[in-house]
């Protein structure tokens, strides 16, 4: 296995998950990597990009790259060089059923397997921690349907076999995620992992841990208990736990 950071929440454009962003550049064992930004679920917002080499070339050193996905249709050749060439690939927040369509409609999604498989970290926030899933808890529709939406299970890549919730101790327009998260994993008796803001999990070579850059934000494992949805809170501790006890009870 490979090398995933999956962050629940927090602008990384001004800072508010530095520690995290440090982990994932130290993950790349690089004093100077190169780490690509997808910026496909944002509809490839300029701005975000600027955010990204901030905080990433800025603060932390790295060669910066972004891949445009939307108005633009790279050869399968340019999404090689630019995929397989990272040391780590960040991918950001915004519309996950945009960006995972997009993905596969031009097997973008086969590439970042490949590189998983080569070693590259591969890292995102929000829309870019619930690729990395089996499904996630997304609120898409609010981008269609801003007036009339509900949350969504979106199907990831399956790095990880779970279904993800980033965003845990928050919400959309007024509706908190964790009370539908847990209706979500009552419908499809799935095991959740919820993941609050300013929190993320490390996966790494089969074995994860949770950090935090907020006091109080966590990661919960989500099951099915009898006729009950139980919320388990996931201990923060250095050491690497194998995946096999955060996906099962």
């Amino acid at each position: 296995m490979g090398k995933i950071v999956a962050v629940g929440g927090g602008d990384m454009r001004e800072g508010e998950t530095l520690p995290i962003d440090r982990e994932v550049v130290e993950l790349t064992g690089r004093a100077r990597p190169k780490a690509l930004f997808i910026p496909t679920a944002s509809y490839d917002s300029v701005e975000y990009w600027e955010g990204f080499q901030k905080i990433y070339c800025g603060e932390l050193g790295c060669e910066t790259a972004v891949l445009y996905l939307l108005n633009l249709a790279p050869s399968e050749a340019e999404l090689e060089e630019s995929i397989l060439s990272s040391d780590l690939i960040y991918v950001g927040g915004g519309n996950t059923l945009k960006m995972m369509r997009r993905w596969r409609k031009l097997g973008v999604d086969r590439l970042l397997e490949r590189a998983y498989d080569q070693g590259t970290v591969l890292a995102g926030v929000s829309a870019g921690a619930i690729c990395w899933f089996s499904y996630g808890h997304s609120d898409s529709m609010a981008f269609y349907h801003p007036d009339d939406w509900s949350y969504i299970r979106v199907k990831g890549m399956g790095l990880i076999d779970s279904l993800a919730c980033p965003h845990f101790d928050g919400e959309t327009d007024g509706v908190k995620r964790q009370q539908d998260f847990l209706q979500m994993v009552r419908r499809h008796r799935a095991m959740g992992i919820g993941i609050d803001n300013h929190c993320a999990i490390v996966f790494v070579d089969g074995g994860f841990r949770v950090i935090a850059c907020r006091p109080g934000a966590g990661a919960y494992q989500v099951y099915k208990d009898g006729q009950e949805v139980a919320v388990r809170e996931i201990a923060q501790i250095q050491e690497l736990r194998p995946v096999s006890t955060l996906l099962e009870v």
